[in-house]
Parts: C-alpha cells; sequence; structure tokens
C-alpha cells in the first residue's frame, strides 16, 4: 500500500530514469506499455507498433520524452514534451 501525503509538498517527487540505464528488454516494455496506454489515433494511415516503438525511442533519444519512475504509485511512464533549453544572457 502506497503511503498518503496529506500535504502534496511531502510527496516525493517523480525520478527521471535515463533510457540508456534500462535494458534492452526493460525498455522495449516501458516504450509498448505506454504506447498501449496512449491509444492515439495516427491519422488515417495505419502506424505498425514496430514503428510507434521506434518512434518513441527516437523521442527519448533526442530528449523530447523522459521516462518517469514515480516512488509513490511505483509506477513508471514516459511523458512526452517540448524541452526547454535555457539561454544565456
Amino acid at each position: 500500500m502506497t503511503d498518503w501525503y496529506e500535504d502534496p509538498r511531502e510527496r516525493p517527487p517523480p525520478v527521471e530514469i535515463p533510457h540508456s540505464e534500462l535494458s534492452p528488454d526493460a525498455l522495449k516494455g516501458v516504450i509498448e506499455s505506454f504506447i498501449l496506454r496512449e491509444g492515439t489515433d495516427y491519422g488515417e494511415r495505419d502506424i505498425s507498433h514496430e514503428t510507434k516503438v521506434s518512434q518513441v525511442l527516437r523521442q527519448l533519444e533526442r530528449g523530447e520524452a523522459k521516462i518517469m519512475f514515480d516512488p509513490v504509485t511505483e509506477s513508471v511512464d514516459i511523458v512526452v514534451g517540448k524541452v526547454s533549453r535555457r539561454e544565456g544572457p
């Protein structure tokens, strides 16, 4: 059972897991789980499962997506979003 945190500030934050730290089988499993949960509509064309896996892997490699571990729920997810790069003054 997970701990209940009355104050969300007490909740431990998710931890980023570098995709390169996972074994190939574990990484594929995380990506496949993400793809199956997403249920994304790819438009008029059907895209194969392996192509979707390759696309997510490329996003991870480019830093456009991150693997996150939530210590409270003990779950892993992929978060997709633009990487913000800090620019100098």
